[in-house]
């Protein structure tokens, strides 16, 4: 796994076999019986006992940790997680861990199947992330496990991660020039017609087009020179120089083979003396890097292909370690798609991400109630997403993501592997600004552990703005984000039995139909701000009674009978999976809070406390909002300041005595949503 890693002499994945003997020994415990049990022993199941401790590939901002324990049946263990900067003296705190007890996911029922989407049962451990860090540091981190009932084997560890830097070339490569065919002034050296000559040591448009060896080695760099990059791939053989022939043949691909390193990537970038355009001529797929790793792009425009950049295909092969800044894909199918489970450490940031369907108007594909009556319904998927990615270690943030069927999503997959390698863990996807999205602005759906979604913001969406459908375990972690115009589906979509969801500090506007059912999910510090939709402000249909939400500010539609809904199991049961959820319906927060006890901090909010908000217009459900009209700071002493509960590392920059709610912190700096300048953000040297 990336980044360096002490722990405690340990490993980063400690071997199982230790592990294997402890839950065999719990076991040989369990079948005494519970009738048999004596007062020592019900006190040992209660109590925890400490298993393997792993660190997952780091992120630019964050890290992400899991604990695997037995026992605790009670739940009432805690892992408390400290940290700080290597060479520093304070420790600071984080959030605790997060407690899985062995939540089943089990979603959906495919057609013309007996079996279900998905077979999962989650782990009894803890998991979590210490956010919000510096890219390219490194941590000292620092957990402690506790339980009243006794804690079994090493309670505290104390490891040092370094969190990944931004990707950028390497000193001392090799430096190629590619220019257009037809271009006739004044070269640099050495000089090529086409990306693949460069690439390889030759070209050809024949039946030897595959024939060359690399020619690039890793820490090289390919410059692009201004010009459109469009070939004639169907023209066999390339002999007429004023034709333009880049060497792909037939599908006009380009297949890219050899591999950089983490610190010695091949980079292939605009030259910096006008735009660079690769056109795919209307074919399937343009870049082709299945069998190459750390290889970074830079500064281009991709245009007129159904699949951009190909990185992973779901059990056959993948790359790692891409990296796409600064540039634009536009009429596309999909921009970059990734689907297998080894792939590590993409970096996609700072790009500009612009599907086929139409710029005006948003148009969904579902309910029909909404959006039948509109010319088009349903919506095709011309332009199915912007970015799937799946594995471990990826970030995708500050893009902007327009006029697609999904924005950015974890690859929903199926049933996680067992190989702990292939588990789509700690992945981060932050700063991204959408809108004119038919279905999800981001979907975490497929991911396991660590999946953090946050200061993202999403606008005019037809089918929901966050997904979780499902999350294998968890945490999902949906933070500092904020949701506009959902139309008729609302900011969050809860499906398919997911499992561990983390949602904080977030401001959404609409209605909550499409949370659950979902086991051990938990809301504390947002906003939920109906539209005029209709139905409850919130709701929540879980399997697991340790379901909680609390310190959240809520405007519930005026006039509606039911503002709040939460349906899960008989109270006497910690969870149950086999029987209806008893409904449970109420017209106010205070009859809400008064029946479950939740929400004992919540509070009451309009659009008032709001700078410059306001509701959008149900009769225009096509309609498409600038978020440049919008300002979403909250007013001082609104009801929304400082009615918040700590969250560490989460709210560390709160300007009052507490956290205020929401995404945005009174008189702090409203986040960057969408691409940064180039000189605000360096990746290549």
């Amino acid at each position: 796994m990336g980044g360096g890693c002490c722990m405690c002499g340990l490993t980063r994945r400690e071997s199982s076999t230790t592990f294997g003997r402890v839950l065999a020994a719990a076991a040989s415990v369990v079948l005494l019986g519970a009738a048999l049990l004596s007062p020592l022993a019900a006190h040992a199941q209660s109590g925890v006992t400490a298993g393997d401790f792993t660190v997952e590939r780091p992120t630019l901002l964050s890290l992400g940790f899991e604990w695997r324990i037995a026992g605790d049946e009670n739940r009432d263990a805690t892992v408390e997680v400290t940290y700080r900067k290597r060479g520093e003296q304070a420790w600071r705190r984080a959030l605790p861990l997060f407690r899985l007890q062995n939540e089943p996911v089990t979603g959906g029922r495919p057609r013309e199947s007996t079996g279900t989407f998905y077979s999962y049962t989650g782990e009894n451990m803890f998991a979590g992330s210490i956010l919000n860090l510096a890219p390219g540091t490194e941590y000292e981190c620092r957990f402690v496990l506790a339980d009243p009932d006794g804690v079994n084997g090493v309670a505290e560890r104390t490891v040092t991660v370094r969190t990944r830097d931004v990707p950028r070339a390497a000193e001392g490569g090799q430096v190629y020039h590619v220019y257009p065919v037809g271009y006739e002034g004044p070269k640099q050296q050495p000089a090529f017609s086409s990306l693949l000559s460069a690439y390889y040591n030759g070209i050809d448009q024949s039946d030897h087009s595959n024939a060359f060896p690399p020619r690039v080695k890793p820490g090289d760099v390919i410059l692009m020179h201004a010009g459109v990059y469009k070939d004639h791939r169907l023209n066999y053989g390339g002999f007429d120089a004023k034709i333009a022939n880049y060497g792909t043949t037939f599908d006009g691909t380009y297949y890219l083979t050899q591999s950089g390193t983490p610190d010695k990537p091949i980079v292939i970038k605009a030259a910096g003396d006008g735009e660079v355009v690769f056109d795919g001529d209307g074919n399937y797929n343009l870049f082709n890097l299945l069998g190459a790793s750390y290889v970074m792009f830079e500064g281009l425009t991709v245009r007129n292909t159904e699949v951009a950049f190909l990185l992973g295909l779901k059990n056959i092969i993948g790359s790692s370690g891409f990296t796409l800044v600064h540039s634009k894909v536009e009429n596309v199918g999909r921009a970059v798609q990734d689907d297998w489970a080894g792939s590590k450490d993409f970096y996609i940031a700072d790009n500009v991400l612009i599907g086929r369907h139409d710029p005006s108007k948003l148009l969904g594909w579902y309910p029909p109630a909404v959006w039948s009556r509109f010319p088009g319904f349903p919506q095709l998927i011309n332009s199915e997403y912007a970015v799937k990615v799946y594995g471990q270690g990826h970030v995708v943030a500050y893009n902007l993501v327009m006029n697609w069927h999904d924005g950015i999503d974890v690859a929903t997959y199926g049933t996680p592997s067992e190989d702990p390698d292939r588990v789509p863990v700690s992945i981060d996807f932050h700063n991204n600004d959408f809108t004119n999205i038919d279905d999800n602005c981001i979907e975490a759906d497929g991911g396991a552990h660590n999946i953090r979604v946050f200061e993202n913001r999403c606008f005019n969406t037809a089918a929901g703005g966050f997904s979780a459908q499902p999350t294998f375990g968890g945490p999902s972690y949906f933070f500092r984000n904020i949701a506009y115009n959902g139309t008729s589906a609302g900011p969050l979509k809860l499906f398919d039995g997911g499992a561990g969801m983390l949602v904080y500090q977030n401001t959404f506007f609409g209605q909550g139909t499409l949370l659950g059912p979902v086991s051990n999910v938990h809301f504390r510090n947002n906003l939920f701000l109906g539209d005029g939709w209709g139905g409850p402000v919130f709701n929540l249909r879980t399997y697991t009674n340790y379901s909680t939400s609390d310190y959240d500010g809520f405007r519930p539609n005026p006039g509606e009978g039911v503002a709040f809904e939460w349906f899960s199991p008989d109270y006497d049961k910690k969870a149950d999976y086999a029987h209806p959820l008893v409904m449970r319906q109420f017209p106010s927060l205070a009859t809400f809070r008064d029946a479950t006890g939740n929400e004992k901090h919540g509070v009451e909010v309009d659009y008032d406390v709001f700078r410059k908000v306001a509701m959008p217009d149900k009769s225009d459900p096509e309609r498409l909002y600038d978020p440049k009209d919008f300002d979403f700071r909250l007013k001082p002493n609104s009801a929304a300041v400082d009615k918040g509960e700590v969250l560490p590392s989460i709210t560390d920059d709160m300007t009052g005595r507490a956290p205020d709610l929401g995404a945005l912190e009174l008189d702090r700096p409203v986040p960057q949503y969408g691409p940064r300048p180039p000189s605000k953000d360096t990746h290549t040297r």
